[in-house]
């Protein structure tokens, strides 16, 4: 068949298209029909590609593609000469529709929400081309006809409204390369100055406290919380009882307390 040989060679016109299908329905060889959803799968990555910018940051293109190739089969098995639409334009149709329903069921944000995003974008686009800069927040509400504050709002809007990467840059008046999870406030208090500062503070005012006790009370601290030993270890180290030993922990523990009383809030701040 002449057909099968110039198909990889030029695009299938309206004509060449219409006969493949009806060999298709004739046949319902399935090579014939994966020849024909070739033909067409550059339509499918224009439609989709031209829908980018109004897909959410979480969504992948490839899924969009995926729903356009299956839109495109489907419209293979329905078409109806018929009705007087070519087998493109009615696959056009589907696979467009196909790929709006996606986006729509991926995206939980209402329409007035997904408008708004565009139109500025579409301002900041249109002021960056005529001054050579990204607009602040004054010049961008100006040019949407709106006040600062319904900017704010409408920005705050579409930045719940969308998943994304924690690496993605967040917006601002001035160029940036500052991305998203540096603007999350940490819950680690490790990594808080203030609760650092006031973590050593306490280890200092211990260790005072430590140093003025008496040598007998520090050897069975350390000896107790540094090597981990018994109280009957620690006895047959020192030459005395196992009772005596905890005589001697209890009184350290007294002193210690008495030396640190006032300073208890900041060793409550930093248990």
């Amino acid at each position: 068949m002449k057909l099968a040989t110039t198909t990889k060679s030029r695009r299938l016109s309206t004509e060449d298209t219409l006969a493949l299908w009806k060999e298709y329905r004739r046949t319902n060889d399935r090579a014939v029909r994966d020849r024909l959803v070739l033909t067409f799968a550059p339509l499918v990555k224009y439609i989709v590609y031209k829908k980018v910018r109004e897909m959410p940051a979480r969504c992948e293109v490839e899924d969009f593609i995926s729903c356009g190739l299956e839109a495109l089969i489907q419209s293979i098995e329905r078409y109806d000469p018929a009705k007087g639409a070519t087998l493109e334009q009615y696959a056009w149709t589907r696979i467009h529709g196909a790929v709006l329903d996606e986006l729509r069921r991926q995206d939980w944000a209402p329409r007035s929400v997904r408008r708004w995003e565009r139109d500025m974008e579409r301002a900041a686009d249109e002021f960056t081309t005529l001054h050579g800069r990204r607009p602040n927040h004054h010049e961008l509400a100006d040019a949407l006809g709106c006040t600062v504050e319904e900017l704010r709002k409408r920005r705050d809007e579409v930045t719940q409204s969308d998943l994304t990467s924690l690496n993605t840059l967040v917006l601002s008046d001035d160029e940036t390369t500052i991305e998203r999870i540096d603007t999350i406030a940490s819950q680690d208090v490790a990594v808080d100055p203030l609760h650092a500062a006031a973590k050593d503070q306490a280890k200092d005012k211990f260790r005072a406290a430590f140093s003025r006790l008496p040598q007998r009370e520090r050897e069975v601290a350390v000896l107790l919380y540094v090597k981990n030993l018994t109280l009957a270890e620690i006895g047959d180290i020192l030459g005395v009882s196992e009772s005596r030993v905890c005589q001697i922990h209890g009184q350290l523990k007294k002193t210690l307390r008495e030396q640190l009383d006032d300073d208890a809030p900041l060793f409550q701040a930093v248990a």
